[in-house]
């Protein structure tokens, strides 16, 4: 948008707030001209003067509104109150919703007040909520939009080290494909305490970018800062059945079963690694008994994949097994 047309939409919603009465409409018009330009400081100025003269009015009209504009506008009204934890969360909502326009460009992301204030856990949880949608984020486009977000990355986790909320936020630029900051963020954790998480983060990056000998070593890392996660076992497990090694993939998964022998995916992954292994009836049986149970189908379906694989197993078996995929 050219700085004519944020002029004409600021001035047009003074008119609309003043004029006619509705301040909440004039958010909405605000806030299309932040969408078309994230780093113009005119419709912020108008915005702030409208949370100053019209405050009451618009905790009236944008409380409980979950609209796209609502939300934006309420993330910088937090802003100019302070609070900073509960405006980068809103605008991570946002930023999941509609990671095509650079929201993050807004001149108050970028300001001191903002960056020494915000907490390391609320700035990860922000981070989480921009990956709700499951969109792409992994390319040049985004990771120019998502600058501001690494940025405030880098600034908070220097100066808020906590390992579980570094370890979170190390999700955000892994998703856009920066992995030397995602593993960044896990050496700073890892300077103030080894946690768990942290080395699930390692973990998971490095099996996005194709390593699974180091994702591997990670999710073993991990399992000695938390033996008893049954998960982990399953996570590794896996991981192994991903490199062909059925064999560790069922010890791993029975180590899991010790922990947490109810576990549906436990017992599902049981089932199919050892169909895979050794080619029991049975236990293809029982992995299509637990199929209907497993809520990720993607992963249900990559069970019966590995379980369908096996040795010697009876063709009609092995089509009723086929037969869900398909649902």
């Amino acid at each position: 948008m050219s700085n004519q047309s944020v002029a004409a939409g600021v001035s047009l919603a003074g008119v609309m707030a003043h004029c006619g009465g509705s301040p909440v409409g004039a958010v909405e018009l605000l806030v299309g001209a932040i969408a078309s330009a994230p780093a113009a400081p005119e419709p912020y100025a108008a915005l702030a003067e409208l949370w100053q003269d019209r405050r009451s009015e618009l905790k009236e009209g944008l409380e409980g509104n979950g609209a796209l504009s609502a939300v934006l506008a309420q993330a910088y009204f937090l802003f100019l109150e302070g609070d900073m934890d509960n405006a980068v969360m809103a605008l991570g909502s946002v930023t999941g919703g509609r990671p095509d326009v650079a929201w993050a460009a807004a001149p108050w992301f970028g300001d001191t007040r903002f960056l020494d204030a915000v907490s390391a856990a609320a700035l990860a949880e922000a981070c989480l909520r921009t990956l709700d949608y499951g969109h792409d984020l992994d390319t040049d486009e985004m990771r120019e939009r998502f600058a501001p977000w690494f940025h405030a990355l880098d600034v908070v986790s220097e100066r808020d080290p906590v390992p579980e909320s570094l370890a979170a936020m190390a999700r955000l630029p892994r998703a856009c494909g920066r992995y030397e900051l995602s593993f960044a963020l896990c050496d700073r954790a890892d300077a103030v305490g080894r946690v768990m998480w942290t080395a699930v983060a390692r973990a998971v990056t490095w099996r996005v970018m194709g390593d699974l000998d180091q994702a591997a070593a990670s999710f073993e890392a991990a399992l000695l800062l938390d033996s008893a996660n049954w998960s982990l076992y399953l996570d590794l497990a896996d991981l192994r059945a991903e490199q062909g090694d059925f064999a560790a993939a069922v010890g791993l998964v029975e180590q899991g079963l010790a922990y947490e022998p109810h576990e549906v995916t436990l017992r599902a992954a049981s089932a199919a690694y050892r169909t895979r292994l050794a080619g029991s009836s049975d236990d293809l049986r029982a992995l299509i008994t637990l199929a209907p149970e497993i809520a990720n189908t993607t992963y249900r379906n990559l069970l019966i994949d590995y379980a369908c694989a096996g040795p010697k197993l009876p063709r009609r078996l092995v089509a009723e097994a086929r037969r869900i995929t398909k649902n």
